[in-house]
């Protein structure tokens, strides 16, 4: 991502800005609750709110799947972890992304959680978590999570694939490569037959293209990569919750809007104009989507890919 520049004044600023109108969007509560605790899988439970935290509770061990937003947060997510661990289950974190509400609540975990994300996360956190921390707790919505709130690092780091055996279930922690960010994680449950996919997959959501080396052709290239877990759930961390689907609904949306952009990148049509028109084409194509303002960032980063 290098420095985040005018990608995050526009589009991390922005979801930031809009922290009080996230609930009413359907991007759920920031205050993480068990009243907002539900059991998706066998082995699988969610806390619906923004984000979606997932829980995968196993006979030896128990896994977190990001923070929440600041360290009361992450207190939460434990207690209600530890709850669900009946057998004294030790605790293991990982987070999608390094995006605050993802994985700035790390400090609020017990002493002994083991930590683990991928070696593209840490690098992209070290360099560009700073500025992205300082943008979120400058706005309003966000000051009360973010008062404590801190990036963290992680116990061990893995490349592109971390198996854990948590007894009687298993989880994949996979990175496919760049998407929403550089580091995005895929956590597939294979007795579950389910993703939390952060926010590389997500229902009816607009892709947002936050680093500077991503771009639509390139996250769809690690949508294929999911689409080979062939997963019957998938648990995104932001908005409503959807069935394997929703992968094959994310790619064409990419591979749409990556089309057009090159087609009237081909005609000569500067990137600015080309976002606004298919922003506009989008809102008449993709009615009920939400995040299409996402449109002109993702057609300026489809327009720097090089094919």
């Amino acid at each position: 991502m290098g420095k985040l520049g005018w990608l995050v004044g526009s589009a991390l600023a922005a979801a930031a800005v809009a922290g009080a109108a996230l609930a009413q969007q359907g991007f759920g509560d920031a205050k993480m609750s068990g009243a907002n605790l539900k059991s998706v899988a066998p082995h699988t439970w969610v806390i619906m709110g923004f984000p979606n935290v997932g829980i995968v509770v196993g006979d030896k061990a128990t896994l977190v799947v990001d923070t929440g937003l600041g360290n009361a947060n992450g207190r939460a997510v434990a207690d209600i972890a530890r709850k669900l661990s009946t057998k004294g289950q030790r605790l293991i974190l990982t987070t999608t992304h390094f995006h605050p509400e993802h994985a700035a609540g790390q400090a609020g975990f017990p002493a002994g959680t083991q930590v683990i994300r991928p070696r593209a996360q840490q690098d992209e956190m070290d360099q560009d978590g700073a500025q992205i921390m300082g943008l979120f707790a400058r706005a309003e919505a966000m000051k009360a999570f973010m008062q404590d709130a801190a990036l963290v690092k992680a116990d061990t780091l893995f490349d592109k694939e971390q198996d854990l055996d948590l007894g009687g279930v298993h989880a994949r922690l996979l990175w496919f490569g760049a998407a929403h960010t550089k580091g995005d994680e895929i956590i597939y449950v294979p007795e579950d037959k389910l993703i939390l996919p952060g926010d590389v997959v997500e229902n009816r959501i607009s892709p947002n293209i936050i680093c500077g080396t991503c771009s639509p052709r390139k996250w769809a290239e690690v949508v294929d990569q999911i689409a080979k877990l062939k997963p019957a759930q998938v648990v995104p961390d932001h908005g409503e919750l959807g069935d394997g689907t929703l992968v094959g609904q994310e790619r064409l949306f990419l591979m749409a809007l990556d089309k057009r952009a090159q087609e009237l990148k081909a005609q000569g049509v500067p990137a600015d104009a080309a976002g606004k028109r298919i922003q506009a084409e989008f809102e008449k194509t993709y009615v009920g989507w939400q995040g299409l303002g996402n449109i002109p960032q993702s057609v300026q980063r489809a327009y720097a890919d090089v094919h």
